[in-house]
């Protein structure tokens, strides 16, 4: 199956899986990562076949959704790779990329990646941060019954993925916790560029909840 063929079959298949996802993991949070994958991809000099089908494939089955279950992503792409008929190599790269690239708490190791691993999970950091971080951020925490803001509760360092999907923070302290970590922990140059301005609008929206929060 030619590369086209092969990608457009692919997000057909992620689109009909994802589509109604309320918590911020729909198919357009993998739109969004597997255009903003391509762009970092090909400035990088990645393959963009592994790219492309490890950003369309990287939130098939989100591992916070199924118990911290980390294999369960690796396995729905290995299964659809695999029903394509895609060469062993690039099931293996994809599958490994899948399994590798998500946040599991501030102080969990990071697995080393390939330059397309790199690519695709700071695509997936770049939708957690700016304007559509904070939709993001405030919608998972509305699916999960979260409090907007506590200021008595403090933000932790999550040092294993179990104390991470198990915390219960509030959204406000995710930004903390995950969100304002995110554009020093950039792997590729292109990476970091993007990431540089959508921080900052974050700061400012920070800036603006705490003088609301006290009446301003």
């Amino acid at each position: 199956m030619q590369h086209p063929d092969l990608i457009l079959r692919t997000a057909d298949h992620v689109k009909s899986v994802l589509s109604g996802e309320g918590s911020g993991h729909d198919w357009w949070h993998t739109y969004r990562v597997w255009r903003t994958a391509q762009r970092i991809g090909q400035a990088e000099g990645a393959d963009l076949l592994v790219v492309e089908l490890a950003a369309l494939l990287h939130d098939i089955a989100d591992w916070k959704a199924h118990g911290g279950d980390s294999t369960v992503g690796p396995r729905a792409a290995r299964n659809w790779l695999v029903s394509l008929g895609v060469n062993e190599n690039i099931v293996e790269h994809v599958c490994q990329i899948v399994a590798d690239i998500s946040f599991k708490g501030a102080g969990v190791t990071q697995p080393e990646l390939s330059l397309e691993g790199k690519s695709v999970q700071d695509a997936d950091r770049l939708d957690a941060v700016g304007a559509i971080g904070i939709a993001r951020a405030f919608a998972y925490g509305g699916a999960k019954g979260r409090l907007i803001h506590d200021p008595e509760v403090q933000p932790e360092e999550h040092e294993t993925a179990e104390a991470y999907i198990k915390s219960t923070g509030t959204t406000v302290n995710h930004f903390y916790e995950k969100l304002l970590l995110l554009k020093d922990r950039m792997n590729t140059a292109t990476g970091r560029t993007i990431a540089e301005k959508r921080h900052l609008f974050m700061e400012d929206f920070l800036r603006r909840f705490y003088e609301e929060w006290e009446g301003e």
